[in-house]
C-alpha cells in the first residue's frame, strides 16, 4: 500500500471508530472482494455526505448510472467515485457556486449551463457519456464499460462566447503499477494472444492520429497511452474532442473544452512517481503528449472547493474531516 493510501486508510478507520457519527454509526467491517474489512462500511449509503444521500440515489436511478463495484453505493471509504460525489453533488443545483468554483480554476467563464443529457438538468453532471458512440466502444452505459466522465460542467466563455465542456477526472488514493493495456489477453483465450490489447489499440489508434490535442506515435503498443493513469486521460480527451466534433447530434453541443484532473496534492505516489515509459513524473509525462497545454490542469480538491467554502461551510467541515 502506498504511503498516502495508507494515511487515508488510517483516517477513515479512525472516523469509523470516532464518536463524530460521520458515518451514521456504521462500524465498518463490510465486505469488499468477499472479505470483511475494517475500512468498508456495512451500508454504502453511509459513505455519502448525509444531506445528499437520497438525492444521489435518485440521480443514479433516474439516469441509469452504474455504481463502482456493484448496484449500490460502495462501502469502500477510499472510493474516488464517492469522494467526487461528496465534494460536488451538494452544489449541482447552485449555478453561482458552480461558476465560482470553475472560475477559481480558470477565471474565463461568464455562465454555466444545465447539463441537458440528464433526466433533470442541473449544473454538474456525473458519470456522463456521449449521446452516440464516437470511440467505437459499443456500449454507452453511464459509469461502466465505456468512457464515462466522473463529473462535467458546461459553460459559456467570457471572451468568445463559445460553449465549453469541462470534463473532471477525480482521483483520491489511486496509484498505478506497470500494467500495459495494449498487451492483455481476452478472458478464456490462450496466453500471449493479446486479443484485448490489440482490440484497444485498433479502437483508439485512428482516433489519436486524428486528434488535434494528442500527439501521434509511430507505434502505440507499449506506449504511454496504454498505461494508467494516461489511458483514462487519453480516452477522455478523445471523448470530449469527438463530442465537440459531432455537436450536431450530441445533447451537449460545444465548441471548446478544458480538462480538469482532481488529485490530492499529498498523493505523491501518483504525482511524483517516475513512469518508465517517459522517465518523468505524472504531470510532465502527460503534458509531453499534449499539443495545447492550456487545456489540462491538475487541481487539489481542497483548492477546487476554496471559492465556495464560506457558502457551504457545513459541507466544507465534513470534507475537511473526511478528506482534507
Amino acid at each position: 500500500m502506498s504511503k498516502y493510501k495508507n494515511s487515508q486508510y488510517e483516517r477513515q478507520v479512525k472516523l469509523i471508530r470516532d464518536t463524530s457519527n460521520i458515518f451514521s454509526g456504521d462500524k465498518g467491517y463490510g465486505y469488499f472482494m468477499k472479505i470483511r474489512r475494517n475500512f468498508v462500511l456495512k451500508n454504502g449509503i453511509n459513505n455519502l455526505y448525509e444531506p445528499i444521500r437520497d438525492g444521489v440515489i435518485e440521480y443514479f436511478n433516474d439516469n441509469n448510472i452504474s455504481w463502482w463495484g456493484g448496484h449500490k453505493p460502495t462501502g469502500h471509504t477510499l472510493s474516488s467515485q464517492i469522494a467526487c460525489l461528496n465534494h460536488l453533488f451538494a452544489i449541482m443545483h447552485d449555478k453561482d457556486a458552480v461558476l465560482a468554483m470553475l472560475n477559481g480554476v480558470r477565471n474565463e467563464f461568464e455562465e454555466v449551463l444545465p447539463i441537458s443529457c440528464d433526466a433533470k438538468p442541473q449544473y454538474i453532471g456525473f458519470e456522463v457519456v456521449s449521446s452516440e458512440d464516437h470511440l467505437n466502444e459499443k456500449i454507452s452505459t453511464r459509469g461502466s464499460n465505456c468512457t464515462s466522465i466522473d463529473a462535467l460542467i458546461y459553460a459559456v466563455h467570457k471572451g468568445d462566447k463559445k460553449r465549453w465542456i469541462i470534463p473532471i477526472e477525480w482521483k483520491y488514493t489511486e496509484y498505478y503499477g506497470k500494467k500495459d493495456k495494449s498487451n492483455e489477453d481476452r478472458k478464456g483465450e490462450a496466453k500471449g494472444t493479446n486479443g484485448k490489447g490489440q482490440e484497444r489499440v485498433n479502437r483508439y489508434e485512428p482516433l489519436i492520429n486524428a486528434s488535434t490535442q494528442l500527439k501521434s506515435l509511430d507505434c502505440y503498443y507499449g506506449s504511454i497511452y496504454y498505461q494508467e493513469p494516461f489511458y483514462q486521460l487519453m480516452r477522455q480527451t478523445l471523448w470530449v474532442e469527438n463530442v465537440i466534433k459531432n455537436s450536431n447530434i450530441e445533447k451537449l453541443g460545444a465548441e471548446d473544452y478544458f480538462h480538469i484532473h482532481v488529485i490530492p496534492s499529498d498523493n505523491k505516489d501518483l504525482l511524483d512517481k517516475v513512469y518508465s515509459v517517459s522517465n518523468k513524473r505524472m504531470e510532465e509525462t502527460w503534458r509531453g503528449m499534449l499539443k495545447d497545454q492550456s487545456k489540462y490542469m491538475i487541481v487539489d480538491p481542497k483548492t477546487l472547493f476554496l471559492p465556495i467554502v464560506d457558502k457551504y461551510s457545513d459541507l466544507a467541515s465534513y470534507l475537511g474531516k473526511r478528506y482534507w
